[in-house]
C-alpha cells in the first residue's frame, strides 16, 4: 500500500521481502558509518519487525522508498518516535543505498514525510537528530526547513536535533 507518492518515489510500508535491498544500506559499514555498527541481516529482519510494530502503534515508521520508474527500494523514510532527553517525539529518518545517493532521493522522501507528518498525523513539529558529524543527514534537514535547535548527548555521542515547526 502507498502511503506517500511524490514525483519519483513512492513510499509504502516496509516488508520482510525487502531485506535484501534494505541490507544493501544497512549493512554497508560506509553508509552506516554515524551508527554503532553496520546491521547483521538478522538486525535488518529486527528492522523491519520494529518499524511494522510501529505502524501499528503510531500509525507511521520508516516507510520502503520506491523508485516510480523501475519499482526497486532503494532505502527506507519516514517518522519514528525517539525518546530525545526524556522526551518522546516525532524524528523524521531515512537510510538511502549509497549508489543512489546524491540525487535528491533521501530530501525528496524526507520533505514529503515532513508534509505527512504534519497534514495528516497533525503533529505540530518534528524533528531529526544526528551525530554531530554527520553532515550529509543535517544538510538533508536543513533542505526541508528544519533549524539547529541544540546539541545532547546520547549514548555517549554529542548529537544535533533538528526541528520544523507546523505553520499557524
Amino acid at each position: 500500500m502507498i502511503i506517500i507518492e511524490t514525483e519519483r518515489l513512492y513510499i509504502r510500508e516496509l516488508k520482510f521481502e525487502d531485506a535484501d535491498q534494505l541490507s544493501k544500506v544497512l549493512s554497508d559499514p560506509e553508509s552506516m558509518r554515524y551508527y554503532p555498527e553496520p546491521f547483521s541481516p538478522e538486525k535488518v529482519k529486527n528492522w523491519i519487525s520494529w518499524n511494522i510494530e510501529n505502524y501499528q502503534e503510531y500509525h507511521h515508521g520508516l516507510w520502503a522508498v520506491v523508485l516510480k520508474t523501475t519499482g526497486q527500494c532503494i532505502g527506507d523514510c519516514g517518522i519514528t518516535m525517539q525518546e530525545v532527553e526524556n522526551e518522546l517525539v516525532p524524528e523524521i529518518g531515512f537510510h538511502i543505498i549509497k549508489e543512489y545517493a546524491n540525487q535528491g532521493y533521501a530530501t525528496e522522501a524526507a520533505l514529503a514525510c515532513k508534509t505527512y507528518a504534519f497534514d495528516t498525523l497533525k503533529y505540530q513539529s518534528v524533528y531529526s537528530y544526528t551525530t554531530i558529524d554527520n553532515f550529509p543527514s543535517q544538510r538533508v534537514a536543513e533542505k526541508i526547513g528544519m533549524k539547529k535547535l541544540k546539541s545532547f548527548v546520547k549514548n555517549g555521542r554529542e548529537h544535533i536535533i533538528q526541528v520544523a515547526v507546523q505553520d499557524t
